[in-house]
């Protein structure tokens, strides 16, 4: 079952076959963690001969209703709006590219509470880093969809452009931009220099105002933020930042750029740790409308991990963080994409599960709690 937003939103744009079609797919790829239409299609409830089910899938896939424009975009902004994120006046967005066999994915997320939420993302029709035309192509859909809120753009190495950098600060947009260690820059009344000659090692930490980052002539002068973090417990990493910005401090452009690691997650939670988006041999419109599907099960599955750790419920789903560890052994996605499949396994082995409970009287106390955690959960889908 999806929210009662998302229900809302999509009833405004799918038939009720279409809308019922999308659900089942949603529940299929939380159950099942793959969005290979071969396997979808194995398994997918309709009695009719397997070829009739792919071809179904295949065709749905393509439908028109199925785009980020018309499904996704309402929903996003409605799901940030439940979040009470624009209270806080700047939203956060991270670039990034992934790549594997001949499929190039070029996104935009955006990033809250350490995970990133796919806003919207292109398919390059080339191998490799993507140019300044294909960068513009994928942020100007934000600028009506957000218009009038503060933005800030988080790019890592490949984002480096100066041009990049100019255009964003001609739109108004906030951004850290990584530099690459071979990045010339002109500090005032100085001469040419190259990044990795200002001695930056770990611990050391600078803010630069003005500096010119390119020694082509007609671009504003931006500030550059280093930063390498010290060892710590024996470990040093293995580069530091050089940080293009036109924020004003190096703690503000060091916590900004320190977020995009969320984007990070979302790659990993969407292929290999949740929905195995590397295993599908679909391309074109099909792969753009799998995304989507990913981008509505992961936001479902964020939601209600959201919701179980405030009722206090992630005891039930998974391992707590131990005394010893820095961070949380479990993400919300994690917390709320396996208490739905431990829901959905005692649904499904109810009578199993019931016979072993009536086995094991003396442990009733616990079974009932553990009932109550379930149907918990369950109002947190």
């Amino acid at each position: 079952m999806l929210p009662k937003f998302y229900q809302n939103c999509f009833s405004n744009v799918l038939t009720p076959t279409q809308y019922k079609m999308l659900s089942i797919l949603i529940m299929l790829l939380q159950f099942h963690k793959t969005v290979t239409i071969e396997k979808l299609s194995s398994v997918f409830p309709q009695p009719i001969l397997f070829e009739s089910r792919r071809r179904s899938i295949q065709r749905f896939l393509l439908l028109p209703q199925l785009s980020i424009q018309y499904l996704w975009f309402p929903l996003l902004k409605r799901w940030i709006k439940n979040r009470d994120i624009l209270g806080k006046k700047q939203l956060i967005f991270a670039i990034d590219r992934t790549q594997w066999r001949d499929q190039n994915v070029f996104v935009i997320s955006f990033i809250e509470e350490k995970r990133a939420i796919p806003v919207y993302w292109l398919l390059l029709s080339k191998r490799g880093c993507s140019n300044l035309g294909e960068q513009k192509k994928l942020i100007r859909p934000l600028l009506r969809l957000f218009k009038g809120y503060r933005m800030l753009v988080l790019g890592d190495r490949e984002f480096h452009s100066i041009k990049l950098a100019n255009w964003l600060h001609s739109k108004g947009i906030d951004f850290v931009l990584r530099q690459k260690q071979g990045t010339y820059i002109r500090q005032e009344n100085q001469s040419y220099q190259r990044l990795q000659s200002l001695g930056l090692i770990p611990g050391i930490s600078f803010f630069l105002t003005g500096i010119q980052a390119t020694k082509q002539k007609g671009f504003t002068k931006f500030n550059l933020a280093g930063y390498y973090k010290r060892k710590y417990r024996g470990k040093v990493e293995p580069a530091g930042w050089f940080l293009l910005t036109n924020l004003n401090s190096l703690e503000s452009a060091r916590k900004a750029f320190k977020l995009r690691s969320g984007i990070e997650a979302m790659f990993k939670d969407c292929k290999t740790g949740g929905y195995n988006l590397e295993s599908t041999s679909a391309d074109g419109q099909r792969l753009i409308a799998l995304i989507l599907l990913i981008a509505i099960a992961y936001t479902c599955a964020v939601n209600a991990g959201r919701r179980s750790r405030q009722m206090g419920l992630q005891k039930y789903v998974g391992r707590l963080k131990e005394l010893h560890r820095l961070h949380r052994r479990h993400s919300t996605f994690w917390v709320g994409l396996y208490g739905l499949l431990w829901v959905g396994a005692m649904e499904f082995w109810a009578h199993f599960a019931h016979d072993l409970m009536r086995l094991k009287p003396s442990k009733l106390p616990y079974f009932h709690k553990g009932l109550r955690a379930m149907s918990l959960i369950q109002s947190a889908l």
